[in-house]
């Protein structure tokens, strides 16, 4: 750290390929006092961080450049940052209150590099109002962007550094849109009709959402079976009460509650675990060769979360033994995180008097239960070798990280779609056409391509 290779391949650029326009530094001054970064400042001058002079730093500096091999490298990373065109950030406020770490300059100034940012945020509409659920990469918003200078100034005055120009700057959005206006809105309703509200058409909400979102999530949860109506009011089914116990995407909740007519709700619980947290896997991308050696011997053709099953599973028979997650590439955190939501989740299974039984090896009744409940996010193979979503026909594409990316199964349930250049599904499981006709046979009858014999 940090080298080339390791950062990235959509965030490098070489040197010159990026318009001189883009690389112009903006100074925004954050907190009282101080003055800016001037030539004509009266900044006071400090050692360089390469060369400690100050006694009382010596010693400091020294366990800092041990613990902290970025800073032996920091010409080298400045020099890469130069040619990044996106989110980069340099130190954070736990370094300027770490003892010994003088991660300050000009003796009472913090300072924080910022660079054009972007957020990932849901989205209840994809690319060109398709009516997606996507993860989209957005432009930060100017209220985002002047609360980030305030990190430079977060213990006493500072400069906050912006490498992009104040003309872009201005192009930014004012305000960032409310995630409530943007999200999936059908946990939200499933919790407000499991507190009895009598109209959530009309919910008073700080930041309402469209009529079209609210609706889109009536609509999600009526196809779960969540729903009924019941004097010109909707009200839950019995199924539904029983999913908003669960603190999950009603997607979920409904594939728990499926599972014991597959048999498989041990096997449900555990995927469902590992897609309710941060990815258990971990990829460096200097050693991308030695981690798919490592993983091909959990990689299931069915699918991600077959693939991931197999993982948790050889996680649990070793103990969670940490030196096995370091050499299979194993987040052994977020794996024990894992452990802990399974547990929860089981135990909201039990409370509801739900049989936890498991497939014993038949994984065909775990993909067929995912099926049942997820028939919403599917995608099928067009004649020209592409994917299509069942439902809109956008197009969309195996996300290279996929078990299944080099494969062409007839159809898929995805997890997630994430858009950059295009639109990717991630998380894939390989299912039946005949299994989607069994769960919602009204909501595809005339939107699957393949015939049913």
């Amino acid at each position: 750290m940090p080298e080339e290779a390791s950062l990235p391949p959509a965030k490098r650029f070489r040197p010159g390929s990026c318009p001189p326009e883009r690389r112009v530094v903006m100074l925004l001054t954050a907190g009282g006092g101080g003055g800016g970064g001037g030539a004509g400042g009266s900044r006071r001058q400090t050692p360089p961080l390469a060369q400690p002079s100050a006694g009382p730093y010596r010693e400091a500096l020294e366990l800092q450049r041990r613990n902290l091999p970025i800073f032996r490298a920091r010409g080298q990373l400045l020099a890469q940052l130069r040619n990044l065109d996106s989110a980069v950030l340099i130190g954070s406020p736990f370094f300027s209150r770490h003892p010994g770490v003088p991660y300050r300059s000009g003796g009472d100034r913090s300072n924080e590099q910022d660079l054009p940012r972007h957020s990932a945020s849901s989205l209840s509409r994809g690319p060109k109002d398709s009516g997606l659920e996507v993860l989209a990469v957005q432009r930060v918003s100017k209220t985002q962007a002047w609360q980030r200078t305030g990190r430079a100034g977060r213990e006493d005055s500072g400069i906050c550094y912006r490498l992009y120009t104040e003309d872009e700057f201005d192009k930014f959005e004012k305000m960032t849109v409310p995630e409530i206006q943007r999200c999936n809105l059908a946990s939200v309703i499933l919790q407000l009709l499991a507190m009895k509200v009598p109209n959530v058409l009309t919910f008073d909400f700080m930041s309402k959402p469209s009529p079209d979102h609210i609706q889109a999530a009536i609509a999600q949860l009526d196809l779960l079976g969540a729903l009924e109506h019941k004097d010109d009011q909707l009200t839950l089914t019995p199924i539904g009460r029983k999913m908003a116990a669960f603190p999950l995407e009603p997607k979920f909740a409904k594939t728990i509650l499926l599972s014991s007519k597959f048999h498989c709700t041990e096997e449900i619980l555990t995927i469902v675990s590992l897609l309710s947290v941060d990815s258990v896997l971990y990829n460096p991308p200097a050693r991308r060769d030695e981690v798919q050696s490592v993983r091909k011997k959990f990689i299931s053709s069915e699918g991600d979360h077959i693939t991931l099953l197999n993982i948790y599973r050889t996680f649990k028979n070793i103990g969670g033994n940490k030196d096995w997650c370091k050499e299979n590439f194993v987040n052994s955190k977020n794996m024990l995180l894992v452990a802990e939501v399974r547990a929860q989740l089981r135990e909201i299974c039990l409370k509801m008097s739900m049989p936890i039984m498991s497939s014993r090896g038949d994984m065909e009744s775990v993909r067929r239960c995912l099926a049942h409940s997820l028939f919403m996010s599917t995608a099928e193979l067009q004649p020209d070798g592409t994917y299509a979503t069942t439902d809109t026909h956008q197009p969309v594409a195996i996300h290279p990280s996929s078990v299944l990316f080099h494969c062409k199964p007839a159809c898929v349930v995805y997890t997630a779609l994430l858009y950059t250049n295009k639109c990717y599904m991630r998380d894939l499981c390989v299912v039946d056409a005949e299994w989607l006709y069994e769960a919602a046979p009204d909501y595809f009858r005339r939107k699957l391509r393949t015939a049913r014999n």
